[in-house]
């Protein structure tokens, strides 16, 4: 295999890791945009729970969304480790609070998987792949089918009107 193409695979098969409870998940690392510490959000009416509210970063309106609340886990307060995760989706930026960053992995296409088939009682359609790292198994998380379309333009909605609100003043 030519040097170019396997920096190429590698490339493609780049994940941020990140923790929620015991859990390890992953996102491309092309999706990701920056990794801040846990900073106040602004809460916005009549929003789903898991949406934190949103945050102003260098004169950006960036939706919040919390995680944990997203995959039906318990909120916790935030701790020294919690983050916030700014992925870039569909050409918006999107905040992911998460409860601790691990790291950057290289994956290998031998060491993915499809996620396995549990039945109608697990929702698996927003995990791409199941990746063998260290002893761990990681989930890519499918970012788009996570939130689905509706979600998605309420989630851009919001980060349009906040800003609006934020020039009004």
């Amino acid at each position: 295999m030519e040097p170019t193409k396997k920096r190429t695979e590698r490339a493609n098969n780049r994940f941020l890791t990140f923790y929620l409870e015991d859990e390890v998940y992953g996102v491309h690392i092309s999706d990701v945009k920056e990794i801040i510490a846990m900073m106040k959000t602004t809460p916005v009416p009549k929003t789903p729970k898991f949406i934190k509210g949103v945050m102003n970063l260098r004169g950006n309106i960036i939706p919040v969304v919390d995680m944990r609340l997203k995959f039906d886990m318990p909120s916790i307060p935030p701790h020294m480790y919690t983050a916030i995760v700014i992925i870039k989706l569909a050409e918006k930026l999107i905040g992911f609070i998460v409860d601790k960053v691990e790291e950057v992995i290289n994956v290998e296409d031998e060491h993915l998987s499809l996620p396995p088939e549990f039945g109608g009682h697990i929702d698996t359609k927003f995990i791409k792949n199941m990746a063998q790292h260290k002893q761990k198994v990681v989930m890519i998380l499918d970012l788009l089918a996570l939130f689905g379309e509706d979600e998605l333009n309420m989630v851009q909605n919001l980060s349009k009107t906040a800003s609006d609100q934020v020039k009004e003043k």
